[in-house]
């Protein structure tokens, strides 16, 4: 069984940041769980905001405290996905969001890794007091759901997401 490290971002990891930031661009994929990567060009930056953003340091308006978290394989070092798993829900996370976004890098999908990603945060979020967690996708993407229902998540509702006109499935994991 393969195994995987769940981490912060660290220098560490800076130049695999910058090519998994490059790998989305390039798919023309969106970058779901990856926090301000989508807007911060420079690895080390986006390490810092991330801190930053845990800390509940410059916190956008319309965002709250979230830890970002590399999903790591082990036997290569390879960032394989990421995964922000917010502290609590301001009323647009609730409708919208949730408490869990993540995605995996294009080269590396449908190998299973997002449901085992999803499953080794599930205890994080244990620890960052909460019971249980909001998690939505996009009507269409039946891969995401798949992943969330193998980690225990019961259909809630679907709505519109008004900015984005898309519609969201809502699912909720007990901890």
């Amino acid at each position: 069984m393969e195994e995987f490290l769940l981490t912060r971002p660290t220098e560490e990891y800076a130049e695999q940041i910058a090519q998994y930031r490059q790998e989305f661009a390039e798919a023309g994929d969106s970058m779901d769980g990856t926090g301000p990567l989508r807007v911060i060009e420079d690895p080390r930056a986006y390490i810092r905001a991330c801190a930053e953003l845990e800390k509940g340091e410059n916190v956008p308006a319309h965002l709250v405290p979230a830890t970002q978290l590399l999903f790591v394989r082990r036997r290569d070092d390879r960032l394989v996905g990421m995964l922000a798993v917010r502290h609590f829900l301001n009323e647009t996370l609730e409708k919208y969001g949730g408490h869990i976004g993540y995605s995996i890098r294009p080269s590396e999908r449908r190998k299973g890794y997002a449901k085992k990603m999803l499953k080794a945060a599930l205890p994080f979020c244990r620890e960052l007091g909460l019971r249980q967690v909001l998690i939505t996708c996009r009507e269409d993407n039946i891969a995401s759901e798949r992943t969330i229902l193998a980690n225990g998540g019961v259909y809630e509702s679907t709505v519109r997401e008004p900015e984005k006109d898309v519609r969201l499935k809502r699912f909720w994991i007990e901890l």
